[in-house]
């Protein structure tokens, strides 16, 4: 996805999928609430995941897929278009698995929002296999919505550790702005204590801390003069795990805003550990930016 200096800039349309889950119709929601804010388009998706495996079925079986994938889409249009009369809604019924139907139908501009988990894997697991691939592979933004209903907060949290996040808090300070909400920048950090020589670890700590918040301060310095009129606060969080420590900050925000960054090599998920965790874990929405 191309991106700017001035950070990904988040008004094209909104493309949620559905399989007819608590979760999903709860990310449909979402995806309704965000296309109005932004005054554009609306486009609900489900994907049959039938692929080659269609030449297998019969012509009933096939009517009895097509028909169940139909009542999924009503299902999820209905509430959408009452929640918000003034955006477009359309559906798309996809042969293929959720992340190739769901990008496939995303514009360069768009954002694809899904819900932590649907109808498949097990209950224990509160990010679902599809949600965790389209979020590991997607070149535009994604929102994972979590089940959890709550009271809208008034706050955007990003994590921003260095300046590798400069487009992602820019582009949760233009999400704030618009929603009217503050924005919380928290740059969370470990130090393992247990390497070296005590004064040597205490030493290390003690600058890295200081590195770790002038780099903070910069980057939120920088947004503070695009945006005088936002409420902004930044913190430097040092933890044992950095992963904890976002998500203890997700329970009493409106989303958090992450860049979407990626393993270099093909070993494991694609998506590094943090955002694994954070995905896993979170209390609200979580917006992955991709980098340039």
């Amino acid at each position: 996805m191309s991106s700017t200096p001035q950070g990904v800039i988040m008004t094209g349309p909104v493309v949620v999928g559905t399989d007819g889950s608590a979760h999903a119709l709860r990310a449909v929601r979402w995806a309704a609430g965000e296309a109005a804010a932004r005054g554009t388009a609306l486009h609900i998706v489900h994907a049959m995941g039938t692929g080659r495996g269609s030449l297998y079925l019969s012509e009933e079986d096939r009517r009895r897929i097509v028909r169940f994938a139909n009542s999924v889409l009503d299902d999820a249009a209905g509430p959408a278009r009452r929640l918000a009369p003034a955006v477009p809604v359309t559906t798309t019924l996809c042969e293929n698995g959720t992340t190739p139907c769901l990008l496939g139908e995303a514009d360069p501009d768009a954002t694809v929002v899904v819900g932590s988990r649907g109808r498949g894997g097990f209950a224990p697991l509160l990010v679902g296999s599809d949600s965790l691939d389209l979020a590991a592979h997607a070149s535009v933004p994604v929102v994972v919505v979590p089940g959890e209903e709550r009271e809208r907060a008034g706050v955007v949290l990003v994590a921003a550790r260095d300046e590798r996040d400069r487009e992602t808090l820019r582009t949760a300070a233009r999400l704030a702005d618009r929603d009217g909400a503050a924005l919380r920048a928290v740059s969370a950090w470990a130090f393992f204590e247990n390497a070296g020589g005590v004064a040597t670890v205490l030493e290390g700590a003690t600058r890295l801390a200081e590195e770790r918040t002038r780099a903070t301060a910069r980057l939120v310095e920088a947004v503070r003069a695009e945006f005088p009129d936002l409420s902004v606060t930044e913190r430097v969080v040092r933890a044992g795990s950095v992963s904890e420590a976002l998500v203890r900050e997700t329970a009493d925000v409106d989303v958090i805003v992450m860049g979407a960054r990626r393993r270099s090599h093909h070993i494991g998920s694609p998506l590094g550990h943090v955002t694994h965790a954070v995905l896993h874990h979170t209390h609200c929405p979580v917006l992955l930016v991709p980098h340039s």
